[in-house]
């Protein structure tokens, strides 16, 4: 009986014991719980704060600190010259070439129109003798101004060192009615053509008398001669000496000794075997510059 009677009543009680037990564990775990959430919370609040506080500061920063300027890079400062390339060196002077400084005296056609224009000047007669009138006519397409080229002609005529030293002699520029003889400047094409030029080494190189016409090689009248040693002016006069010397009836001459002036009758673009080069017939002093005939 007391077995039965305390077995059941017992097992209550220990339920009951043992129930109450979990709860307050329970409990004890809730309140645990509940304070870790309010820690999490406190922190995350905390951080909300800390980034508001950091985003506020950017802010503040972003609107009082002015904008970067980006300069452009073409407009940018040049590197300091230390580290830029050091300049070239100047080329080394180059010594003068005549062929090149003769040749850099005047563009030379080498071919004109075979037409050729006459100039309008006339001048007072040079010299004591009987006047030989002429007129001086240049190549269409020459280059050459008709009227210029008279009037250097002229000057060369009407020297003392020329042809007029001999009383005999007279000329006298003019550019209308009829004449004894022309000058005639022409391209080294119709150069070769108005005085029949065959020899080889001559073609296109020279000057000639044919019948009364005096042709005068535009190539030797801009760039004068290899064998001149002399301004272009000078070597002018040469031609013009030699030729119109033939027009009088002289004939060539040759070198009439090492270091004396070659005779203006020389033909001295073939060499000048040892003499020196001259444009006159005659000197200041009014002796004529000679030398042996040559045939």
């Amino acid at each position: 009986m007391t077995s039965s009677g305390a077995g059941p009543r017992g097992a209550r009680m220990r339920q009951s014991h043992s129930t109450g037990g979990g709860s307050r564990r329970a409990g004890l775990r809730r309140r645990r719980r509940a304070e870790r959430a309010r820690r999490l919370r406190r922190t995350m609040l905390a951080v909300v704060c800390a980034a508001g506080a950091v985003g506020a500061a950017a802010l503040v920063l972003t609107r009082e600190d002015p904008p970067e300027v980006r300069t452009p890079a073409a407009l940018r400062p040049a590197p300091e010259a230390a580290s830029a390339a050091p300049p070239p060196p100047p080329p080394p002077p180059r010594s003068p070439d005549p062929e090149a400084s003769r040749a850099s005296r005047g563009d030379v056609p080498r071919s004109g129109t075979g037409r050729f224009t006459a100039s309008g000047l006339s001048a007072e007669k040079h010299g004591s003798g009987p006047a030989r009138r002429y007129r001086v006519e240049v190549e269409d397409g020459a280059g050459v101004d008709p009227d210029a080229a008279a009037r250097e002609i002229d000057t060369i005529l009407a020297d003392r060192r020329g042809w007029i030293r001999d009383p005999r002699n007279g000329f006298q520029l003019t550019g209308q009615g009829p004449v004894d003889f022309t000058v005639r400047i022409a391209t080294p094409t119709t150069t070769d053509r108005l005085c029949e030029v065959t020899t080889p080494e001559l073609v296109g190189e020279t000057n000639c008398r044919a019948g009364h016409t005096v042709v005068v090689n535009l190539k030797r009248w801009q760039q004068g001669s290899p064998q001149f040693d002399g301004p272009v002016a000078e070597y002018r006069a040469l031609i013009v000496n030699h030729e119109v010397g033939h027009e009088i009836g002289r004939g060539h001459e040759g070198c009439p000794g090492r270091g004396k002036p070659a005779p203006a009758m020389m033909q001295q673009i073939k060499g000048l075997d040892g003499c020196k080069a001259n444009a006159w017939p005659y000197d200041d002093q009014g002796r004529y510059l000679s030398g042996p005939a040559v045939p």
